[in-house]
């Protein structure tokens, strides 16, 4: 009864004039940087940080709420139009949604992308109204050695889940970490990694770190790779369902719900494996039509994967708002959104910022709607943004990057570190290496290195204080598992390729 006056308290907040018009303002915005070809979710929420620089907390998240939704939104129309998905978790969208394209069927694909993801994103918020406090009322009891094992956990999650090997993964971490030394150390005084630059200081914004390594990084890194060849967008018409559609729809909506909204929710869950589980799950369940269409282009291909993600999109709330902890790219950005403003999230931003949380949890439900109404009847207008020429797009997003970094401090030094990161974000990307762990190191490894000293100032030097509380033993043996799990299976791949021999006949 608690969530629930409290979600009430939030949608008084959300429905004001001015927060409903920065809702609007955000998913419109995240939609239309979600449409461009190669930009995703993280991206878009990175690209606009600096811009909400100067607005309210509470507006400035209700606007990043329906940035991020519309991210998503914005993300299925490149996949099912150009066949070009903005992140790893829109591949299954594309793989069916351009087939129905190409079949003329591109408006049925954009309005079952649309709808399911409002179907999938409304429930989901609602678990997650009743998920987060649960989870807020377990942490509370969390001491030093809990935070720095649950650091320790995101750590080793995201590194071996958003990353093709753990060792690319921990090397991306490792740099993520470097960058979060930088500054003066907050114990004992002394200058770390500076340079002896006074500008560096206070440490590297968090800002310049989350626009240089995904913004900027990935305008690069598209750029180096543009053909000059204008993309080929299959017209569309007026996003709708036909009464079959609807009932071929409807089910996978709600079991791609069911699939995305815990995977998200646990650390390193991400969005890529609820998807895929999504498209087997309706490829096995597909009678008829449905299963003569998979692979040619069946809608309930693209309604379980894009019904997923957004549920998933939204299960990545839960360990951001109550635990601090970000388990996606996209949550990354996110936390430094929060810490840009002066926020840790956390158990005591449900204390201390209800009325920031409830607003921003109650928009989710505001923004789903915009978006669906801005979606269906706008689809031949997102289309059209896909006709921008692609040097003029990524040359505005750097010159645009670079005109939000400077308008925070007005430094020089600020763009310098900026196209530093954005070179170190392109080589990432050149090079295999996942951005993700690298923004979550920089922004949890202070946090990480803060509790590690007070753990052990409490046991008085003692190692073994880290593993003296069942949460944090817990969590640990969470992290061994998330970083030997991929090591485990590619030595039992590699001794069944041993096993079977070409020529050989196993019995």
């Amino acid at each position: 009864m608690d969530s629930l006056q409290l979600l009430l308290d939030g949608f008084a907040s959300a429905l004001t004039p001015v927060n409903l018009l920065y809702a609007l303002v955000g998913v419109t915005l995240g939609t239309l940087v979600g449409v461009l070809p190669g930009i995703g979710p993280a991206m878009t929420v990175a690209l606009l940080l600096p811009v909400t620089f100067t607005v309210p907390p509470a507006s400035a998240f209700i606007m990043f709420a329906g940035i991020y939704y519309g991210g998503m939104y914005g993300g299925s129309t490149t996949s099912i139009l150009l066949n070009t998905p903005g992140e790893s978790s829109s591949m299954i969208t594309a793989l069916e949604g351009n087939k129905m394209a190409k079949r003329g069927r591109a408006a049925q694909a954009l309005a079952t992308a649309a709808i399911g993801s409002f179907v999938a994103g409304t429930l989901a918020t609602g678990l997650l109204v009743v998920a987060a406090p649960a989870v807020v009322a377990f942490a509370i009891a969390f001491g030093p050695e809990d935070y720095f094992a649950l650091a320790i956990l995101a750590f080793t999650a995201v590194s071996s889940v958003l990353s093709r090997s753990v060792v690319r993964g921990l090397a991306s971490l490792g740099f993520g970490l470097a960058i979060g030394l930088v500054g003066i150390d907050q114990q004992t005084g002394q200058a770390r990694l500076t340079l002896g630059i006074p500008q560096l200081f206070d440490g590297i914004d968090v800002v310049i770190v989350a626009v240089g390594l995904f913004a900027l990084g990935e305008a690069l890194y598209v750029a180096s790779r543009l053909r000059h060849v204008p993309p080929e967008v299959i017209p569309v018409g007026r996003a709708y369902l036909g009464r079959a559609d609807w009932a071929r729809s409807w089910k996978p909506w709600l079991r791609g719900t069911a699939l995305g909204f815990p995977f998200g929710a646990l650390p390193g869950g991400g969005a890529e494996i609820p998807t895929f589980l999504s498209y087997a799950t309706e490829k096995k369940l597909a009678r008829g039509v449905a299963r003569e269409e998979y692979g040619k282009g069946a809608i309930e291909g693209v309604a379980g994967p894009e019904a997923a993600n957004n549920a998933s999109a939204a299960g990545t709330l839960v360990p951001l708002l109550s635990l601090g902890l970000p388990t996606s790219a996209t949550a990354a950005i996110l936390l430094a959104a929060f810490q840009q403003y002066g926020l840790q999230p956390g158990p005591q931003l449900f204390d201390h910022n209800p009325a920031l949380v409830w607003g921003m949890i109650a928009s989710l439900f505001v923004g789903n709607a915009m978006l669906l109404v801005l979606n269906l009847p706008l689809a031949p207008l997102w289309a059209k943004v896909l006709h921008v020429p692609r040097p003029y797009l990524y040359a505005g997003i750097v010159m645009f990057a670079a005109l939000g970094v400077y308008a925070l401090n007005a430094s020089a030094v600020d763009l310098i570190v900026l196209f530093i990161l954005g070179l170190l974000g392109w080589a990432m990307r050149r090079f295999g290496l996942p951005v993700a762990p690298a923004v979550i190191g920089m922004i949890l490894g202070p946090m990480a290195e803060i509790q590690l000293r007070r753990a052990l100032a409490i046991g008085a030097g003692e190692v073994t204080v880290l593993v003296k509380s069942p949460i944090a033993v817990v969590l640990l043996v969470l992290s061994a598992l998330a970083l030997l799990t991929p090591v485990f299976r590619k030595l039992m791949a590699r001794r069944r390729g041993r096993a079977v021999t070409p020529g050989s006949h196993p019995e």
